[in-house]
């Protein structure tokens, strides 16, 4: 994997811990920080592929600082409005926002990942899980406490497998249901609780594809902030290539050639389109591929 470039990955900003446990610290640098420009959930970007950003002087009235990091000796935040301000702000992954995160520099889109998980984790866990009353955020927007009874709630980030089946020179690819038309990808599926990685992708592939699989390896991670997911990529050998496939799960499934990948990959017409840019899924094809 080295020198490969994988989405949301490789930000630049010192995440700064130090300051989420010194208040008086954190007032200091929030007198000069900058802020993150979002128009809901969707950055705004300049012409040259680089985030926006303006003075967290600027920000609405009532928001609280969520702290991303330092870069250049300056603080730069994200602002979690009230409630009352947020308005209607989907969590999906509209069309406008893939095309925006295609354009980012590398590395940019890794302080966006941090900022849309904090904020999307701050606006549903607004009440405390143990008793139900009101939460206030904490350690400079990297939690949330209950003053009722003081549980300390912490964002959390969900572990996926997404893995390749291989048999006999193939890869098994599958179809989600309503995806862009042709658009095939590796399996996925979320890590159950007391389960290992290897057996999450045995598991998930037998689920989806009706496949059993030996061999699981690790190929590499990516952070996904739809909303907060840790995307852990893998490659498994296949007993055999005979599918049965969880219409549940998935729309279809296929075993495709190396050769048919590398062309997918580089621009050429084949079988099946392939995932965006930004996903670890082509990176995971391109690893299988190579």
């Amino acid at each position: 994997m080295s020198g490969t470039t994988i989405g949301f990955t490789g930000g630049r900003l010192d995440r700064a811990d130090r300051l989420r446990h010194d208040p008086e610290a954190l007032a200091a640098a929030l007198s000069g920080a900058r802020m993150l420009l979002l128009d809901g959930l969707t950055p705004q970007v300049t012409g040259e592929g680089l985030l926006a950003w303006g003075d967290y002087a600027d920000a609405p009235p009532g928001a609280e600082p969520v702290l991303l990091g330092m870069d250049g000796g300056r603080a730069h935040v994200a602002a979690l409005l009230p409630a009352s301000g947020r308005g209607d702000v989907p969590a999906i992954r509209s069309p406008a926002l893939m095309a925006v995160l295609s354009g980012l520099q590398p590395g940019e889109a890794a302080t966006y990942a941090a900022a849309r998980s904090l904020l999307d984790w701050h606006a549903r866990h607004g009440f405390c899980a143990n008793c139900g009353q009101a939460t206030a955020p904490f350690r400079a927007g990297w939690g949330r406490r209950c003053a009722a009874c003081g549980t300390e709630h912490f964002p959390r980030v969900d572990p996926v497998v997404i893995m390749i089946a291989e048999h006999d020179g193939r890869a098994l690819l599958g179809r989600g249901k309503g995806w862009p038309e042709g658009r095939y990808s590796a399996l996925a599926g979320f890590v159950e609780p007391a389960e290992a990685i290897e057996e999450a992708v045995a598991r998930e592939i037998a689920e989806e594809a009706g496949v059993h699989v030996t061999g699981v390896r690790y190929i590499a991670s990516q952070p996904w902030p739809f909303p907060s997911q840790l995307m852990i990529a893998c490659i498994a050998t296949a007993d055999s290539d005979t599918l049965t496939v969880d219409t549940n799960e998935l729309e279809d499934a296929m075993w495709v050639t190396r050769d048919e990948v590398r062309a997918v990959l580089a621009g050429e017409p084949g079988p099946f389109l392939a995932p965006p840019p930004y996903a670890i899924a082509r990176t995971l094809l391109g690893v299988w591929a190579g």
